[in-house]
């Protein structure tokens, strides 16, 4: 029975990225498949990774390809069907039935929300980045003074139909950032320097004063507030970004009842399950080490159910770019919840009954609660 329940559970990835629009080369479906922006050294490859493998293993067949079938004929194969039925095939054969998406990154080079809906079948909704809103406004003019306002007017536009909000203040500064919100004065202060940059380039937040005042702009907003939390590419300083550092800010939003996501979580997923089971408002999810992991993420996945209370734990895949990690994090999560929630039903140790409910708790019911996504669907049907 759960292995039924998991193979037909259409999933909520309640943060992803869009697939890839157009068709990848060898080097740029290669680089795909690692969080690092360099290529791999010379002579060696990203798929020779278990999340190379698992491709090879997982994807290959959608692709009508037998199971472990070498590289060279594998993208062979994805170049004779072409970019979108590969994207269709695989997104499709994920079994995802809503795609939550952050649309703050790589837009100009994937899927949007409508195109993934159409390329899956599924529905999909939209995560607001808030660094991406604020970098907006600061590049499209308007005096220091007025930053603030300006921001604050415009993510209210742009949440209006949106299902949560994102930060990346991980990457842009670091979990170790003062909790408390700074003053207006801080902020035109800060506003004005980071503004003054505009003739150097590409106007780039890590201004941590700025950074803590979008936070606390969306703390007022309500929404479901995403975190990048762990693993991630070399932008950031990895020790720097252990949830465990936000307890403060947690304690300060409390009382406000806003669902804090703490996304990814790798290496420090088993700090994120403390806090989820110590603050009533915290959830975590294991993201794309799944993917990373490969023939592991069984072990992964154990681990993220150890102390977290089961209403706090969500699917996602973090999937950005080759809808292979679309595919692969909703199969490699499904078989790890079945080889994980089996065990313990063959030992006795859980029911059937309860490992099903479980499965679909966090699979999809989880999400659908925390980020109201049948209030998301009947407003949808109303416009």
């Amino acid at each position: 029975m759960l292995h039924a329940t998991l193979e037909a559970l259409r999933l909520v990835d309640h943060h992803v990225h869009g697939a890839t629009a157009g068709d990848l080369d060898g080097a740029a479906f290669d680089a795909g498949f690692s969080e690092s922006p360099w290529a791999a050294p010379a002579g060696t490859t990203q798929l020779d990774s278990q999340l190379g493998f698992a491709v090879r293993r997982w994807c290959a067949p959608v692709l009508g390809l037998p199971a472990h079938t070498d590289a060279a004929t594998y993208l062979t194969r994805r170049k004779e069907l072409g970019a979108q039925e590969v994207t269709q095939r695989l997104l499709a054969a994920s079994g995802i039935g809503w795609f939550l998406v952050d649309t703050g990154y790589r837009a100009e080079q994937t899927l949007g929300l409508v195109e993934m809906a159409a390329a899956s079948g599924a529905r999909a909704s939209e995560i607001v980045r808030l660094e991406s809103i604020a970098e907006e406004v600061a590049q499209s003019g308007g005096p220091a003074a007025q930053f603030a306002d300006r921001f604050a007017s415009t993510l209210e536009e742009r949440a209006r139909r949106a299902v949560g909000l994102k930060s990346v203040i991980a990457y842009r500064y670091g979990l170790d950032f003062d909790p408390d919100p700074p003053s207006l004065a801080e902020v035109r202060r800060a506003a004005g320097r980071w503004l003054g940059q505009r003739d150097t380039g590409e106007l780039r937040l890590t201004d941590s004063v700025l950074l803590r005042h979008l936070l606390w702009v969306a703390v007022d907003r309500g929404l479901p507030l995403q975190f990048h939390t762990g693993y991630g590419d070399p932008d950031l300083t990895l020790h720097r970004c252990d949830p465990s550092l936000m307890t403060d800010f947690l304690r300060r939003v409390q009382d406000r009842q806003l669902p804090v996501m703490l996304l990814h979580c790798y290496p420090y997923h088993r700090t994120a399950g403390y806090l989820a089971q110590v603050f009533p408002h915290v959830y975590f999810d294991v993201g794309l080490a799944v993917n990373y992991t490969g023939a592991r993420s069984r072990a992964l996945v154990a681990e993220s159910l150890e102390v977290v209370p089961f209403g706090k734990l969500l699917f996602s895949s973090d999937a950005c770019g080759p809808a292979e990690l679309h595919h692969l994090g909703a199969l490699l999560w499904r078989r790890a919840m079945a080889s994980v929630l089996g065990e313990w039903v063959q030992s006795g140790e859980w029911s059937s009954a309860d490992a099903v409910r479980v499965a679909q708790m966090v699979g999809a019911d989880n999400a659908t609660r925390v980020y109201r996504l049948a209030e998301a669907y009947r407003r949808a049907e109303s416009e």
